[in-house]
């Protein structure tokens, strides 16, 4: 008598097998086309695959989340100098721009998350970062930093950016450099993203620019460029990065 095959997403029987760390990563690799079953490209991470299929792929880039593209872009459009600079990273999730910032030189990189257990364990325990998981940005004047940061770049979801970097940019010493992702779906304002949670109107996005890049310049900064993220938002969403220099006192 056989048995019956059982089938499972192709992104969690990626991590299963043990071929990628997190589902974030198979994701990433599926998204990017990397990855076969039996000789066949994988096409969605909800593709339904037989547990015993054979699994072959690699990862789409060498970092511990992809949103590490996003600043690795930022940096080599734009002259911001991160090497011997103390650098915060708001919204430091896995971990992705806080490796590239010390890929960069960073000489110590404070990653401050809201949520808890995300930061990769390899960079959890760096010896030039500082994990702040758990930490929410709107408090991090409560004593958190030894020192003003130099750099502050930032990815944060679920939250504006209006709301969680005002202490951010305040701590920042004059002449930082900022990198900050803006994302229309939690810019706009409910009645204006649409269908999946996405917002599309060009006006839109467009008017979310003006809004994070008023909300940076009253803070005391000068924004010196904007440009499209190189890559989308898990979601397919259309992002942007703003970089702004800090004013002099």
């Amino acid at each position: 008598m056989t048995s019956t095959p059982t089938y499972k997403r192709a992104d969690i029987l990626l991590v299963e097998t043990g071929l990628f760390e997190t589902r974030a990563k198979a994701r990433a690799a599926i998204e990017a086309g990397l990855i076969t079953a039996d000789g066949k490209v994988v096409k969605k991470p909800s593709e339904q695959l037989e547990s015993t299929v054979k699994l072959d792929g690699r990862p789409p880039h060498p970092w511990v989340g992809r949103g590490a593209l996003k600043l690795v872009h930022a940096l080599d459009l734009w002259p911001i100098a991160v090497a011997g600079k103390i650098a915060l990273d708001v919204g430091a999730s896995t971990g992705g721009f806080t490796e590239v910032l010390l890929e960069r030189g960073a000489a110590k990189v404070y990653a401050c998350d809201v949520g808890r257990d995300q930061l990769n364990q390899r960079l959890a325990h760096h010896e030039r970062v500082v994990d702040l998981s758990g930490v929410d940005a709107r408090i991090l004047d409560e004593g958190y930093l030894e020192e003003a940061p130099g750099v502050v770049v930032s990815d944060v979801s679920f939250i504006s950016v209006e709301k969680c970097l005002p202490v951010a940019l305040d701590l920042a010493e004059p002449g930082s450099d900022l990198v900050c992702l803006i994302k229309p779906q939690f810019e706009a304002g409910r009645d204006r993203v649409g269908k999946n949670g996405m917002v599309k109107d060009p006006a839109i996005i467009a008017d979310c620019i003006a809004s994070v890049s008023a909300f940076v310049e009253d803070s005391g900064w000068t924004i010196n460029g904007v440009a499209q993220s190189p890559i989308t938002g898990g979601d397919g969403q259309v992002e942007h990065l703003l970089w702004a220099v800090k004013n002099e006192a």
